[in-house]
């Protein structure tokens, strides 16, 4: 697969490429030069791996202050 580079130094990522590697919009690509040779990569954030792990629901936020004022309080009497 080839792609060109614009007046701006810009290129288009295949789609077939896009698709394999889960490349989606925003997405962070690590450049590495290796024996004359570019080897582009995505990025996979550590923080993605914790995606879903803190489970969220409706709740009061002026009562989850104060209950978490409490229990600081607690371990200072």
């Amino acid at each position: 697969m080839n792609s060109t580079v614009t007046t701006k130094y810009q290129t288009t990522i295949p789609k077939a490429v896009r698709e394999k590697l889960g490349i989606s919009v925003k997405d962070s690509l690590e450049w590495v030069i290796e024996k004359g040779q570019v080897l582009v990569r995505p990025v996979q954030s550590d923080f993605l791996r914790h995606q879903g792990s803190v489970k969220v629901g409706s709740g009061d936020i002026s009562s989850d202050i104060q209950v978490a004022r409490e229990r600081q309080m607690e371990k200072h009497r």
